[in-house]
């Protein structure tokens, strides 16, 4: 239902946002918000502010912010009316009383969840009795115990043709319910209307609330027309809106960060006696749109896992063309493949839980799936089957609809079509082969072999002395921002003491007056500029201090202002330290990663390379949109 904007203030004002977060992240008093650790990243640096006044959270590790009720449904799967729910009973907000067609609706729509329950627990008692022991033994032969039973509430449809139904008409449940929600045959040539399950192992399904909204079912006998039936459309359940297990799964899948889908309902099983229990399935039909933004709404890269034959590939490309129009940065998907002629059930009987834990550590992403797919698919051995190629993959890529993730697909294809033509090995070999050294004197031919005729970007050993030129100027200068405005502004010392002190800093001026600072800190109750004028003075650093300040960036030079506003000076500090122990770490990185690749210059270091100074991109990008002129400065939280 549609809740009242005052109703949402009201729960907003009773619950503070730093109690509800705090549940789930460690938090720690920040000036006038509170700092941890991203719930939704791994970091060392805090990252995660909560700000009690705005209502607000916001991660700068992942870009993701909301109040408490996007809090709920980012890291528990909850939807929005069932975190207002929640949230309205912890805060004692009574929701408003729906109107006269809304409570007919909702009395209409718990009456047919309360028969699902009915004929859920109808077919476990028939599994556990006599009429059950053929479908027991069947199951004890897959390994599906009663303890596993127990846990996805598997039953069993005898063959009675109106077992159900007078079961369900004994406690007063009207015939067209029953077959409203799928649980009877009925048409204008069906002349008594008849279960719709029999015969079959029975696998309820659930909303993302546990509660039963369908069934499906697998035939005992090998000559049943359809080996497993799925309850239809109905009121309750709209099977591409759903994934099998999402209940069961969303609390392990957030445990650990991603979650894995399967093709079927005893591939979820299996998966979970595995180990898995962060497992989910479609139901039996191509993934959705709306299952793939399920998918996303409780791991960043979804694993799905496809059975090993001709029907899996399949699969595995209509995932990715549903997905490819959807991705954003951040959001994909990797693909793990089972071996050919084995589902996870096959594998965990053969070969036991090790294998599946093999099958998903070997998960591809999704880039290299789709060029895999597209390569395998004809020859790419003339130039015009090789156009052919380009034509298709390109159709692909320009479907995206996200321009930052289109633009790096389409730059990570270019290359790979390169690396199809012929010349490529002859060019790659001179490109990449490194100087031959002998005496001390470098020689004027190149003598060893390539080691990767795949890689396609042309390596200039210059490379690293043109990134490191700038990025060493906006490291000194992002060292003077910080140090600098604490110098005007000592009393945000009280917050930011322990990041300045281990925060890496290169500028010999920045160190000497960040110790002063630290120092003066730690002996004096109460910081005030004069007291730290003084103590600069006589540490005969003011001439430190005006080449520090005249670093500070045009930009920036507003935090110098003795009046500038407190918080939106708090908010920009916090930023630039977090920029500054990022772009300082990825840096270091990079160093690391150039080197690496004039000793050995390999795809591996290469690929090392060019992530790092994506990663160093993104930064850079953060820090220009900060720069950018804004009459309302900073952008705060």
């Amino acid at each position: 239902m549609r809740y009242p904007p005052h109703i949402l203030e009201e729960i907003r004002a009773r619950l503070p946002a730093s109690d509800v977060v705090g549940r789930r992240v460690r938090l720690k008093k920040a000036g006038r918000e509170w700092r941890g650790l991203s719930p939704f990243n791994a970091e060392k640096t805090p990252s995660f502010y909560v700000n009690d006044q705005k209502q607000f959270y916001h991660c700068f590790s992942s870009g993701k912010h909301g109040d408490v009720f996007t809090f709920l449904m980012e890291t528990e799967g909850l939807s929005f009316p069932e975190a207002v729910e929640r949230l309205a009973g912890e805060a004692g907000v009574a929701l408003p009383a729906p109107s006269a067609d809304t409570r007919e609706m909702e009395t209409k729509r718990k009456s047919a969840f309360e028969v699902m329950e009915l004929a859920a627990a109808f077919f476990e008692e028939q599994l556990r009795g006599r009429l059950g022991t053929q479908a027991r033994a069947y199951l004890d032969g897959r390994g599906l115990g009663p303890e596993i039973r127990a846990r996805f509430r598997l039953g069993y449809a005898t063959s009675d043709r109106y077992g159900l139904r007078d079961h369900l008409a004994a406690k007063d449940v009207e015939k067209e319910l029953m077959a409203e929600l799928g649980l009877l045959v009925t048409g204008d040539d069906v002349a008594v209307p008849f279960d719709k399950f029999r015969d079959r192992i029975i696998f309820p399904i659930t909303d993302t609330r546990g509660r039963v909204i369908a069934f499906g079912g697998r035939a005992m006998q090998a000559d049943a027309k359809a080996k497993y039936l799925n309850s239809p459309e109905t009121p309750l359940f709209h099977k591409g809106q759903v994934l099998y297990n999402l209940h069961g799964a969303r609390k392990a899948a957030h445990d650990r960060g991603t979650i894995v889908a399967v093709e079927g309902y005893v591939d979820v099983i299996a998966m979970t006696m595995a180990g898995h229990a962060n497992a989910v399935a479609p139901m039996g039909t191509a993934l959705t749109e709306e299952q793939l933004a399920l998918l996303w709404r409780h791991a960043d890269e979804p694993i799905l896992c496809f059975d090993g034959d001709s029907a899996g590939q399949r699969a595995a490309l209509r995932a990715i063309e549903t997905a490819l129009p959807s991705l954003e940065p951040g959001k994909s998907l990797r693909f793990a493949l089972l071996p050919e002629g084995q589902d996870p059930d096959d594998l965990l009987r053969s070969n036991g839980p090790a294998a599946i834990d093999k099958v998903l550590e070997g998960a591809r992403p999704l880039v290299d799936v789709l060029w895999s797919r597209a390569v395998e698919a004809a020859p790419v051995d003339t130039p015009e089957r090789r156009a052919g190629l380009a034509k298709s993959v390109r159709a692909m890529v320009a479907g995206i609809r996200d321009e930052t993730v289109r633009r790096f697909y389409r730059d990570e294809i270019e290359g790979r079509l390169r690396s199809l033509s012929p010349q490529s090995d002859g060019a790659l070999r001179q490109r990449y082969q490194r100087p031959s050294y002998q005496g001390g004197s470098r020689r004027g031919r190149m003598d060893d072999p390539a080691p990767s005729p795949r890689i396609t970007t042309t390596f200039n050993p210059l490379f690293a002395g043109a990134t490191g030129a700038s990025g060493h100027a906006a490291f000194r200068d992002r060292e003077a921002m910080i140090v600098g405005s604490l110098l005007v502004h000592p009393e945000l010392l009280g917050i930011e003491a322990e990041d300045l002190a281990a925060l890496s800093l290169d500028d010999p001026d920045a160190q000497a007056l960040r110790s002063l600072l630290l120092d003066v800190h730690a002996e004096t109750e109460r910081l005030d500029v004069e007291v730290l004028g003084s103590r600069i003075a006589r540490a005969g650093l003011q001439m430190a201090a005006e080449r520090l300040s005249s670093h500070v960036r045009p930009g920036d030079r507003w935090v110098l202002d003795p009046h500038a506003d407190a918080l939106r000076l708090e908010d920009a500090l916090r930023q630039a330290v977090i920029l500054h122990c990022k772009s300082g770490a990825l840096n270091s990185e990079l160093r690391q990663a150039e080197r690496a690749l004039v000793d050995d210059p390999t795809e591996a270091n290469f690929a090392w390379l060019c992530d790092v100074k994506e990663r160093l991109a993104v930064i850079a990008g953060a820090e220009a949109e900060v720069d950018a002129p804004d009459p309302g400065g900073p952008p705060t939280l």
